[in-house]
């Protein structure tokens, strides 16, 4: 029997019950996470396995005993997962050098706003036309923007990843101390996933950060957000397009997208521009009136007691700077990157025909 969890739009949110593993069964980003971009993925290969597996690493038992104590899971059964389990130093590799923090605004736009992936959007959201409409009704968010985080994370579900996920948060859990706390937890959900949903979690593939599907959700992200979009009773982001589309906007539903206001505005800012006029923290916190006292003109289609923040955008030749607003933060809750943000809204654009 499977449970069900309902939000509050009455979407399902499928979990299968806990059950006492004694062998295989059979069976995304968010990033720093809850989701990870798939910027580097569309240009990188998966190097093949190198033979170093988990199963007599020193922090594996500890693991192990904590998922059979605390979850009841088989001890024998995640021996043998992680006997099988591999070391990929080129996950190693490649989150010590995310395009997010190497590559210039201009380089990084380059990645995204091509003609293939504007006319890959349009395709896609006009092969999928009703279910992104009743998902921009349902949840408030608009329909365009929803196809551009999934043509970000996986060019419309064209590049979902190429590394066992077991192998990429294995990976990131043991021999990553940096953010071993963090991917330590995504295995667990991971295997918590696995458990709910019937995935052979060997079997899974994803991005180097051990998100899945055509969002590109991690595992926490996969249990709390995804939905049933389509009523058959499984919330299956990973092969199932209508349910990636209503996960995405219950994602951004979920994390405070304001339904009908604006995400950015492009204006001009005369240099030197004062230090608090850029604030590190991405939540607007600024009032647009106290902005254009500053002398940022202020846009129209805006409050003027709304809260903005200042972004500056550097080029080799140029800069840019943008007035954003509540949405585009959201946007960052999705990958915390300002140039992961600019780059979905300006996808999103070209895909509205804006």
């Amino acid at each position: 029997m499977t449970a069900c969890l309902s939000d509050k739009n009455n979407t399902r949110l499928t979990r299968k019950p806990f059950l006492r593993i004694t062998g295989l069964v059979a069976g995304l980003a968010l990033s720093t996470l809850p989701l990870q971009s798939f910027a580097e993925e569309t240009t990188r290969q998966a190097a093949a396995p190198e033979m170093i597996n988990y199963g007599k690493h020193e922090a594996v038992s500890g693991f192990i005993d904590r998922m059979v104590e605390k979850h009841g899971f088989d001890r024998a059964y995640l021996q043998g997962l992680f006997d099988d389990a591999a070391k990929q130093q080129s996950i190693l590799d490649a989150i010590s050098r995310p395009a997010e923090k190497m590559l210039t605004w201009g380089e990084y736009r380059k990645i995204f706003l091509t003609e293939k992936r504007i006319s890959g959007g349009k395709k896609f959201m006009e092969e999928h036309k009703a279910t992104l409409e009743r998902a921009e009704k349902k949840y408030g968010v608009p329909k365009e923007i929803i196809a551009a985080i999934i043509g970000v994370e996986t060019s419309y579900g064209q590049i979902m990843g190429r590394y066992r996920v077991v192998d990429a948060l294995s990976t990131l859990s043991f021999d990553y101390p940096a953010r071993s706390t963090f991917f330590t937890k995504e295995l667990e959900e991971l295997l918590l996933l696995s458990r709910e949903q019937k995935f052979d979690p060997m079997s899974l593939k994803g991005s180097y950060a051990g998100a899945m599907g055509y969002g590109q959700f991690i595992p926490s992200s996969y249990r709390a957000y995804a939905v049933d979009f389509d009523g058959d009773d499984t919330a299956d982001i990973l092969n199932n397009v209508q349910d990636a589309i209503g996960s995405v906007a219950n994602y951004f539903k979920r994390h405070g997208w304001k339904d009908g206001e604006p995400v950015a505005f492009k204006v001009d800012v005369k240099e030197p521009v004062p230090a608090w006029l850029l604030p590190e923290k991405r939540k607007p916190e600024q009032k647009l009136a106290d902005v254009a006292k500053a002398g940022v003109k202020a846009p129209e289609g805006i409050a003027k007691n709304a809260p903005v923040r200042l972004v500056r955008y550097e080029n080799t030749d140029a800069i840019e700077h943008w007035l954003v607003t509540h949405n585009f933060y959201v946007i960052t809750r999705y990958n915390h990157s300002d140039r992961y943000a600019m780059a979905v809204y300006q996808l999103s654009r070209e895909l509205a025909g804006a």
